[in-house]
């Protein structure tokens, strides 16, 4: 649990940075309860995720997939988001998103996104 948590967290960490570098949104998506994909958009003028992003692995085109094992799971899965290209977490409009908060069973620490800043934390 502990080490699905902070892949989480680093996943995470990775989005925003990676938003922030490249000016482009990121998305974030909870396909269920064991699995999170990042995307990016093609360009910076397009707000639509329409392509891989290769994670911090490197590897295949989606490097940038983070799969539970057996018996890890997130409490609930949680709301999909993006960061923007300032960092910033939103919603499919464009709309600043409350802080996301993101547990793992059995894990110790909660995972936060702030709202505005889009810093990542436990």
């Amino acid at each position: 649990a502990r080490g699905f948590h902070d892949e989480t967290l680093a996943l995470l960490r990775f989005g925003q940075k990676t938003a922030v570098a490249q000016r482009r949104t990121v998305c974030v998506m909870f396909s269920d309860t064991t699995s999170v994909t990042l995307t990016i958009a093609a360009t910076a003028d397009t707000p639509t995720c329409n392509t891989d992003l290769q994670g911090p692995k490197g590897g295949s085109a989606l490097g940038a997939t983070i799969t539970a094992k057996s018996g890890v799971a997130y409490s609930a899965t949680p709301n999909d988001f993006s960061f923007d290209g300032l960092g910033q977490p939103v919603d499919s409009s464009g709309a600043l998103v409350p802080a996301q908060t993101i547990q793992v069973v059995n894990a110790a620490k909660v995972i936060t996104v702030e709202t505005v800043t889009g810093y990542t934390h436990d």
